[in-house]
């Protein structure tokens, strides 16, 4: 049985690491390859691949065979962001309510934000999105894809990149489509609606109303699960793959 020092594994992952950011170094080019990472870091081949092991389930880097393959940089997607969140609110029993609660904090600070510093054309894709999700009748799966289209674009249009990182992570562990949460044409109606009033404030450059806007929107989400889905508030956090499949 071979024996592997994580300490001097973890080294390695720490040094690559500050190559791809100090050498700038974009999704798909090379760290060159193994021979070529055992003589520069002078390590075993089993320390090397425990090493490029940890860094492929952060995200950081894709091991990919054949020719054109190596060793490529990636860079880590929310999706591997929202396995680690999702495995930690598990193991710490946090319920799905929670995540619920996280999003009426982050999503107000987000529209706040983006009626300060979002651009025309940010609120252009915002008034595209509330039209696509009107012309939507009975497809559930669509609407609620709109949904989170229209929240990404506040989200983006903040400028906040670390918020919108929390929300795009949150949102997935929240999504009640994964839970049997349907919208019916009444709630579809007050989601459009809502939209439209946070988008008005965003384009007033209203930041205090875009903000109780969107808190009142995502207020209305809790409403909902406390009405119709009250066995979903204690429902332990489900944990995600990487791929944002729930596993668990």
């Amino acid at each position: 049985m071979v024996t592997v020092s994580s300490s001097k594994a973890e080294q390695v992952v720490q040094a690559l690491l500050e190559k791809v950011i100090r050498e700038n170094l974009k999704p798909g080019h090379s760290l060159g390859t193994e021979a070529d990472l055992l003589a520069t870091y002078n390590v075993s081949r089993p320390t090397l691949r425990e090493s490029l092991r940890i860094l492929e389930s952060q995200g950081v880097i894709e091991m990919r065979p054949g020719p054109g393959g190596g060793i490529l940089v990636r860079h880590p997607s929310v999706d591997v962001l929202a396995h680690g969140l999702s495995v930690f609110l598990r193991l710490h029993d946090v319920p799905f309510i929670s995540l619920l609660q996280a999003r009426e904090v982050v999503e107000p600070a987000l529209a706040r934000e983006a009626a300060v510093n979002g651009a025309e054309a940010d609120f252009a894709e915002m008034e595209s999105s509330i039209n696509r999700m009107r012309a939507i009748k009975d497809d559930q799966p669509a609407f609620i894809e709109e949904n989170r289209v229209f929240h990404g674009i506040v989200a983006r249009a903040s400028g906040n990149k670390v918020l919108e990182t929390f929300w795009s992570t949150i949102s997935l562990l929240a999504d009640g489509e994964h839970h049997g949460m349907r919208y019916s044409f009444g709630n579809q109606k007050h989601v459009v609606e809502a939209h439209e009033r946070i988008l008005d404030a965003c384009r007033k450059r209203d930041g205090e109303a875009a903000a109780a806007q969107m808190e009142a929107h995502v207020e209305a989400l809790e409403h909902l699960v406390r009405n119709r889905y009250k066995h979903l508030l204690d429902q332990p956090t489900s944990v995600l793959a990487r791929e944002g499949r729930r596993i668990v």
